[in-house]
């Protein structure tokens, strides 16, 4: 089950990233965390950006809503969703996941 936890603003959601693959896409879950791959290198932020762009859509939420709090240079990461309450969130990541929803 991919790890979600309450924070003031919205949701932390565990992310494993995995940079430089053919397409980007909610892969599924790995860990306790959400595996996004993203064809963006690992290099300057850029495959940062790309799963946080990943993340919003599959989410249903803007861009600005997504955060980076943790892990800007390793694979295991850290994600602000702000205005989603845990239990949203779940829902989201349930239809969003392969084979959900």
């Amino acid at each position: 089950m991919i790890a979600l936890t309450a924070h003031a603003q919205g949701t932390i959601l565990a992310v494993r990233a995995q940079p430089g693959a053919r397409k980007n896409a909610v892969l599924g879950e790995h860990a306790g965390a959400m595996r996004v791959a993203v064809s963006a290198a690992p290099e300057r932020g850029k495959a940062n950006a790309a799963i946080q762009d990943v993340l919003a859509r599959a989410l249903g939420v803007k861009a600005s809503q997504v955060a980076l709090i943790s892990g800007e240079a390793a694979r295991e990461k850290r994600f602000l969703v702000v205005g989603l309450a845990p239990d949203e969130l779940r829902r989201r990541l349930d239809a969003a996941l392969p084979g959900g929803g």
